[in-house]
């Protein structure tokens, strides 16, 4: 039995949106190490006492990291049925988190919701 003749031509784009999201989580890893150097945040340490600043970088990863794995099965199940629909919203969705990022990278993190607006990729993918 080929698997591959069961998936639909369009699924590439799916895949894209995998490598774009994977993409963005190494960014937001990235700036998290390059936050623990400049704030001076010792591993295993999570958190600052010291530095709101690290704190805001920290969470906009940690919080991504929070819904990812959610994110990732939704998008899974929808791409196997409607990929090109779901590759657009992942992509929205991903997107989303460096808007999400670069609000928190402010040092107010009610500017973390400038990536609100991936909430129309998170919940379409799940509707």
């Amino acid at each position: 039995m080929n698997i591959l003749a069961n998936v639909p031509s369009s699924y590439g784009f799916v895949i894209l949106i995998y490598l774009y999201s994977w993409v963005m989580l190494v960014y937001l890893a990235a700036q998290v190490i390059e936050a623990r150097t400049k704030y001076k945040v010792k591993y295993p340490a999570m958190y600052s006492d010291k530095d709101q600043m690290f704190n805001c970088i920290q969470r906009a990863h940690q919080n991504t990291l929070e819904v990812y794995p959610q994110w990732l099965v939704f998008q899974t199940i929808a791409a196997s049925v409607y990929p090109l629909t779901a590759s657009v919203l992942g992509a929205v969705w991903v997107t989303s988190r460096f808007f999400y990022a670069w609000g928190y990278y402010t040092g107010e993190p009610e500017k973390r919701m400038n990536g609100a607006f991936g909430y129309i990729g998170y919940f379409g993918v799940i509707l």
